[in-house]
């Protein structure tokens, strides 16, 4: 297989499961170029964890591209004026941001035609999730489905894969594999209201699936907390 051929376009949050996936895409032999976005999401301090994950985890280059979905707002972590629920509900949260997976992976897919690229890696994950529905098996193979079509890669017979690799998997399953690859955990940031420092506040949906996933897995919780 040539360098260009195995080169793949990894979608890195700075959280927990993006870094994962980056573990995963490296160990399966991928050179990665990783995407970050800078969507005006409240919780920015996962922008600089992406930066510290992409360096540690070896990644080829790692790109943070400006993108206001702050600008349409309609989500928790987009629009200030509307709170970070603390406890779960029915339906899908106010957390969900609009459209948001849709975005990354047409922007992911530009880069990947760019570079030569047709694999795309990505962190959903449809068992402990909040419910997005960007989250979902189904999302993923409509997307690569749209991929092969809307190129012209794919139109001249590129075979674009959309990878999603934690999507079956629980949170504890997704935390004991990436502790088997080397994953430094105290890098990332999950909480959708981190502080500037990257401090979780321990309470929003996002935390504590996070330390119920570290508890299940019987590893301990790097995760720095608010005072």
């Amino acid at each position: 297989m040539s360098e260009q051929a195995r080169k793949a376009v990894v979608l890195l949050s700075g959280g927990l499961d993006s870094a994962t996936v980056l573990a995963m895409a490296r160990a399966a032999g991928y050179a990665c170029h990783a995407l970050s976005l800078d969507y005006g999401q409240r919780h920015h301090a996962e922008l600089a964890a992406a930066h510290r994950v992409a360096a540690a985890l070896g990644a080829v280059e790692h790109k943070i591209l400006p993108l206001s979905l702050d600008a349409i707002g309609g989500s928790a972590l987009t629009d200030r004026a509307i709170d970070v629920p603390e406890s779960g509900g029915e339906g899908i949260p106010v957390t969900y941001v609009p459209a948001r997976n849709t975005v990354f992976l047409a922007l992911a897919l530009g880069w990947a035609e760019v570079l030569g690229a047709t694999d795309l890696f990505v962190g959903v994950n449809a068992v402990d999730y909040s419910g997005y529905p960007d989250c979902r098996p189904a999302f993923i193979e409509a997307f690569e489905r749209l991929a092969n079509l809307a190129t012209k890669a794919g139109v001249e017979g590129a075979r674009f894969k959309v990878h999603a690799p934690l999507i079956e998997l629980s949170k504890a399953d997704i935390i004991r594999a990436g502790t088997r690859l080397d994953v430094d955990y105290a890098l990332t940031v999950s909480c959708y209201q981190a502080d500037a420092d990257g401090r979780a506040c321990g309470r929003c949906d996002s935390c504590r699936l996070r330390a119920e996933g570290f508890l299940a897995a019987g590893v301990p919780d790097p995760t720095r907390y608010r005072g």
